[in-house]
């Protein structure tokens, strides 16, 4: 046989046979949301012109595993209809260019699964981190960028037990010397409840057990963020001068989630907060929840909770810095679907009291309606511009969502949303609105086609 047809031929021939076992999977999904913007994220001012326009997600995801090993990528890209000139020689500039890598990472198994323990794996590389109910570790995927972590995580399973560590540490470019980091990436990244830099590095332990009534989780976190000062001629502390070192918060925490007695499920947190932040002050926060949820009927439930985060005392000065963070969460799912609280749009520095009371009916399998009531309140109290403490109401949201699956590939949501808001949050310590119209609100239709995974063995 001829040596130029042997060889490749041999190689083709191996490649058949080791990948009798390898298994290779390709998904994907398109997710349209149009929204009818008048006062989401914050009060619309009166006689404001409300916003109309529909954003897209599109998603590649290829996945390739073997023998103890998986290599997965999602390709996605995110964009306002109409944001691109329709011609195809013209580029997308950079601010508006929402093509990234949202996840890109490898997992080994570090013994044979399930001979010696049900999981051992170490994950490396571009990843979503998403813990419990997403509270303070998740994915965002409301966002339509979502959120992704660059790290590397430890995982254990065996015999009821989850133990993970994670760990990540962050650099602008590569470098030749120094270390210095100014926590603003480069490309198209997602937020991080407001916050204006992501972390140097972080670090974290999570460890979960289940038990008759459901299960018992523990997170410790430690988030490092760049030291900086400014110049003394910036007398506006504009622009921050980076330096090397951090300063370092820590987040300590347990969540219980199960069934009390027949057909009432329960869910009970706690974290404290402490350490620095990322300009040095000391932290002292907390952070406490308590939900319920009453199976009335096998189509309908309904159930009570209370959020409350803590904040500093606007009354008293000497109490600052007391404002608790939900870290790298999802707080669409939790302080009303409206977005006025811990996400993009600040809210102040007062804490939150959340009360709320959350109906699901399920009319259907494929049809499901709920409607959730929020009423929103300050932690601590502020001062009018008088001195006199005002009112710590925010105000009352309506979440009303309908959610339809004619198939499983295809899934259509749509929402209506009020805020009726108070004085006290369009004011100047809180959103700051002059003009602020009493009701606000906010509409959506949602399609997201997300077809079931291709494998090819």
């Amino acid at each position: 046989m001829d040596k130029k047809i042997y060889l490749p031929t041999s190689l083709l021939l191996f490649c058949i046979c080791t990948s009798v076992k390898a298994q290779f999977t390709i998904s994907g999904q398109v997710r349209t949301r149009t929204e009818l913007r008048n006062g989401q994220g914050t009060v619309q001012q009166a006689d404001t012109v409300p916003a109309l326009f529909t954003s897209q997600r599109t998603r590649l995801n290829l996945g390739y595993s073997g023998y103890r090993y998986k290599i997965f990528t999602a390709i996605q890209d995110v964009r306002v209809w109409g944001q691109d000139a329709s011609t195809i020689n013209r580029t997308t500039s950079d601010p508006n260019d929402g093509l990234m890598i949202h996840e890109a990472w490898a997992e080994i198994s570090l013994v044979d699964t399930g001979k010696v323990v049900k999981n051992f794996t170490l994950k490396v590389g571009r990843q979503e981190l998403l813990y419990d109910d997403s509270r303070l570790l998740g994915n965002l995927d409301w966002l339509q960028q979502a959120r992704r972590h660059d790290a590397a995580l430890l995982k254990f399973d065996h015999k009821g037990w989850t133990v993970h560590l994670g760990a990540a540490y962050n650099q602008n470019a590569e470098r030749k010397s120094n270390t210095i980091y100014n926590g603003v990436p480069v490309g198209y990244t997602a937020g991080t409840n407001g916050i204006t830099a992501e972390y140097k590095s972080m670090q974290f332990l999570y460890a979960a057990r289940k038990f008759y009534f459901g299960n018992a989780t523990f997170l410790a976190f430690k988030d490092d963020f760049s030291k900086y000062h400014f110049a003394p001629a910036d007398v506006n502390k504009t622009t921050p001068i980076y330096e090397q070192g951090v300063w370092s918060r820590y987040t300590i925490g347990a969540n219980m989630f199960g069934t009390a007695v027949r057909k009432i499920g329960f869910s009970l947190s706690g974290f404290y907060q402490g350490g620095n932040y990322r300009d040095g002050t000391a932290l002292h926060e907390y952070f406490l929840s308590a939900a319920a949820s009453y199976a009335a009927t096998r189509k309908f439930s309904v159930g009570p909770g209370v959020d409350v985060t803590s904040g500093n005392n606007g009354s008293d000065p000497t109490k600052k810095y007391q404002r608790f963070d939900p870290l790298y969460g999802t707080p669409h799912k939790f302080w009303g679907y409206m977005d006025y609280f811990y996400v993009a749009d600040g809210f102040g520095s007062n804490g939150l009291m959340d009360y709320y009371l959350k109906g699901r009916y399920k009319a259907k399998d494929n049809l499901t309606l709920s409607l959730d009531a929020h009423q929103f309140s300050l932690s601590d109290a502020v001062l009018a511009q008088d001195g006199t403490a005002m009112s710590k109401t925010l105000g009352t949201e309506l979440d009303f969502v309908l959610v339809f699956a004619p198939t499983k590939a295809i899934s259509i949501e749509t929402g209506y949303c009020t805020m009726f808001s108070t004085p006290t949050l369009t004011s100047a310590k809180v959103k700051n609105v002059s003009k602020a119209a009493e009701v606000s609100t906010w509409a959506y239709f949602m399609l997201t086609i997300k077809p079931s995974e291709f494998i090819v063995k």
